[in-house]
């Protein structure tokens, strides 16, 4: 497959800068995997796509001020972007600088002092806190927001679920800011049952693929958790007929993972740890019956798995149709029901 395959054209107009009010006052465009036929509604109306006896599964990640700002010997300034947390007070972070090398050492304004371990991929550096940076983080830690948005988010909390839960994402779950206490009651209400799993999204879940072949790429790293009563809950669910719906590709991982080790009577396993899962076209989903999801990024790995799920052909159809009917990309867009 080639990377230029999964490409389309998206004017920046297209680009949501600023999240919906109400979270579930956003369009929804629903998809069939069967015909690729499309019907368009509003997300708080998404429980008409649903039925009782359906399991929801959310991821309950939530993001950290993970954007910090420091300072070099020399006074030159340092932005620091946590990625993930690679043991005691040791974390993988982008840096945005010049001439950051291994023993470095970096200080912040009112917070713990950093040292440089050693220099990764890119602008990737293995960074070491003299103190934990979590304690800190409230008071010098800034919201990451994807490199696609230029407005400033007025309140951080639009950049995070109603339900998130265990911080150490640097990226929302983005397919989950759609929902609202309320939708979730009434769905709860009208038999759709819920559950958590947990993955903690890095930035490079933004990033194009940018090898010629897609097979070439290496895939981001992230960690997840399926716990062993959410492994019930899909295999009472499967047994009596329902559907498991996953909201967000991150979920739709998550799960997959779990399932790679397990039998097909199993379905899936707990799990806990890092995943390097690829999903792409040819795929076969052993957990996920539908999905909630936004319109993602060309020449992504997202765009890659939803293409895996529904087929490139309805993927690419149903993108061109959203720019018709002005529908809005990204973070911050509208949403889409893959079933």
């Amino acid at each position: 497959m080639k990377t230029i395959d999964f490409d389309y054209d998206l004017p920046p107009e297209f680009i949501a800068q600023t999240p919906l009010e109400p979270r579930d006052s956003s369009k929804l465009l629903v998809l069939s995997r069967e015909d690729g036929s499309i019907t368009h509604s509003v997300f708080h109306d998404v429980g008409t796509y649903l039925s009782p006896g359906d399991l929801l599964i959310v991821n309950k990640t939530r993001v950290i001020p993970a954007r910090i700002f420091a300072r070099k010997p020399t006074g030159g300034k340092v932005e620091i972007l946590l990625l993930r947390k690679n043991g005691d007070d040791t974390w993988l972070a982008m840096l945005g600088g010049k001439h950051l090398k291994a023993g470095m050492q970096l200080t912040i304004e009112d917070g713990p002092q950093v040292e440089i371990l050693a220099e990764e991929d890119g602008a990737n550096r293995t960074i070491r806190f003299d103190q934990p940076v979590e304690m800190f983080l409230p008071s010098i830690g800034n919201t990451p927001l994807p490199p696609y948005i230029h407005e400033k988010l007025r309140d951080p909390e639009r950049y995070q679920t109603i339900y998130s839960k265990i911080s150490g994402s640097a990226a929302a779950p983005t397919a989950g800011l759609h929902f609202t206490e309320d939708l979730i009651r009434r769905l709860k209400d009208s038999g759709i049952d819920f559950t958590e799993v947990l993955l903690h999204v890095g930035l490079d879940t933004f990033a194009p693929v940018n090898e010629e072949n897609v097979e070439e790429h290496h895939i981001h790293r992230e960690w997840c958790q399926v716990s062993e009563e959410v492994v019930d809950k899909i295999r009472a669910t499967k047994a009596r007929g329902g559907r498991v719906i996953a909201v967000g590709t991150t979920t739709v991982r998550t799960l997959e993972s779990a399932a790679r080790e397990a039998s097909n009577a199993e379905i899936l396993r707990p799990y806990e740890g890092m995943t390097d899962l690829f999903i792409l076209p040819g795929y076969q989903f052993r957990v996920v019956d539908a999905m909630i999801t936004n319109f993602h990024l060309p020449k992504s790995t997202l765009i890659m798995l939803v293409s895996a799920f529904a087929g490139w052909d309805n993927i690419r159809g149903a993108y061109e149709v959203a720019k018709q009917e002005h529908y809005r990309f990204y973070s911050f867009g509208d949403a889409m029901f893959i079933q």
